[in-house]
């Protein structure tokens, strides 16, 4: 098997009975160890000395006096943040439980940097012994927000992280920016010919896909979308690229992000939308549930549409939890 993905930390989780990861030592150090948790340089003497003690025994009891006695109050904050995620996660019976409560409703306070790296995490876990570098790709919009280029025909979906950092560069000409050249142009765009490149580069990020010219880039996101319903919800659903929803009598939609809930919405009621807001969709997908038990009774037998777009801004943000909060789904099979 290929690895891939490794700065998702899944070889430092250890796996449960049912498949699901397991909060161990190593992975509590290398949280730890990001960026974001080591006190700066002008931190006080108490805040370097907790995140010490942590480094010593990741799992040790915080007393409040010892947050309290961090002179920062914004790293007073981040400490109880970060300290609340960790008990959440050690409490829980896998990383996928406790990723299920906080979508579910109880997550108020969780960081959405935090969400990102448990979706990667367990989106790692759930396509394990994937070959399919399209799959892959695509999945990345689970948990890296990608910046839009529109070019030739094509609508190319490159890093968002990647991108800013390239235009914040030297090498970006703010003359070519303003006849209109496409920062994503200057990527790799996966292709058949290049596809098996993604492995050795999966953590750096560096593909761009096609989800308008390329027919694979979009079953590859439904490949995924398949797995990571499969893996959390055990739920398995045949998803399926389309260009328009063809049915009068259409039941239910999931927006994948914002823009795509707030143009779903509309589309529902009946509103007016306008055609520049429509061709924001960048792909939509026809859903099916096999298990008619597991739907709620209005929506069995009927397909569930899902919608991803761009905001104005030319940005895609797909949130994974709209999947977990927002398939109509029977009491009691959530």
């Amino acid at each position: 098997m290929t690895e891939f993905w490794v700065s998702s930390g899944h070889h430092l989780a250890g796996r449960n009975a049912g498949g699901g990861l397991a909060v161990t030592d190593a992975l509590l150090l290398a949280y730890l160890a990001r960026p974001e948790l080591v006190p700066p340089p002008e931190a006080c003497a108490a805040e370097r000395a907790l995140h010490a003690a942590l480094l010593d025994d990741p799992r040790r009891a915080v007393a409040r006096e010892e947050i309290a006695a961090i002179a920062d109050p914004d790293a007073v904050e981040n400490w109880q943040v970060i300290l609340a995620f960790r008990d959440r996660l050690v409490a829980a019976r896998s990383i996928e439980a406790a990723y299920l409560d906080i979508v579910r409703g109880n997550g108020a306070g969780t960081p959405p940097l935090f969400l990102n790296q448990l979706v990667h995490l367990i989106l790692r876990n759930a396509l394990d012994g994937c070959d399919d570098p399209y799959v892959l790709r695509a999945a990345e919009l689970f948990f890296r927000p990608q910046r839009v280029s529109l070019a030739d025909g094509r609508t190319l979906l490159a890093d968002a992280e990647l991108i800013d950092a390239q235009e914040a560069g030297p090498a970006h000409s703010p003359l070519m920016a303003m006849f209109g050249h496409e920062p994503a142009t200057e990527l790799d765009v996966m292709t058949d010919e290049n596809a098996w490149t993604y492995w050795s580069r999966s953590d750096a990020f560096t593909m761009a896909l096609d989800v308008a010219a390329n027919p694979k880039s979009r079953e590859g996101l439904a490949r995924a979308i398949e797995a990571w319903l499969r893996h959390l919800l055990a739920l398995e659903a045949r998803v399926e690229p389309v260009a328009r929803i063809e049915d009068r009598d259409w039941r239910w939609f999931v927006g994948l992000d914002a823009e795509a809930t707030r143009i779903g919405n509309a589309l529902w009621r009946g509103d007016a939308v306008a055609p520049e807001a429509l061709a924001r969709v960048v792909a939509l997908f026809r859903m099916t549930i096999p298990d008619v038990s597991r739907v709620d009774p209005r929506v069995a037998g009927h397909p569930v549409y899902l919608l991803l777009a761009m905001s104005t801004g030319k940005q895609v943000s797909l949130k994974p939890q709209n999947l977990v909060a927002g398939l109509p789904l029977a009491d009691g099979h959530a």
